[in-house]
């Protein structure tokens, strides 16, 4: 498990080219930000989050699939992911940041551009609405 990155995922990196290409400015991984979110977008009030399914319960996920051995502990480290995104999203929203959740199986080859689509529209939108 020590090779397993926790920064500069494949699925993160996608998503930071794909904001890139089309104008949006952000920064990585920002301490000051409760949960220390993969990308932070200040002007947009915004934390993306890049979750791995397996490594966050992605739920009905072809990826997600609990091991069978050790389940137990398999368990218990899923939960507390699951736990601590749940407290980290909460704080944020209490703080009157948008969070954005993308999941590994949202960012395959076919499924990607549409995703960003969305979450282009979901800046905007809240863009509008802090401009207000």
């Amino acid at each position: 498990m020590s090779h397993i990155r926790s920064k500069a995922t494949k699925p993160e990196i996608l998503v930071r080219k794909w904001l890139w290409a089309h104008g949006y400015r952000y920064r990585l991984n920002v301490k000051s930000v409760p949960g220390k979110p993969d990308i932070v977008m200040r002007k947009y009030r915004t934390a993306i989050f890049v979750n791995g399914c397996f490594w966050h319960g992605h739920e009905g996920c072809k990826y997600f699939i609990m091991p069978k051995t050790n389940t137990a502990f398999w368990q218990n480290k899923i939960e507390n992911n699951r736990q601590r995104d749940k407290r980290n999203y909460y704080i944020l929203l209490q703080n009157g940041w948008q969070v954005i959740v993308l999941w590994q199986c949202e960012l395959s080859h076919e499924r990607i551009e549409k995703t960003m689509q969305a979450v282009a529209l979901s800046l905007n939108v809240s863009f509008l609405t802090i401009a207000k």
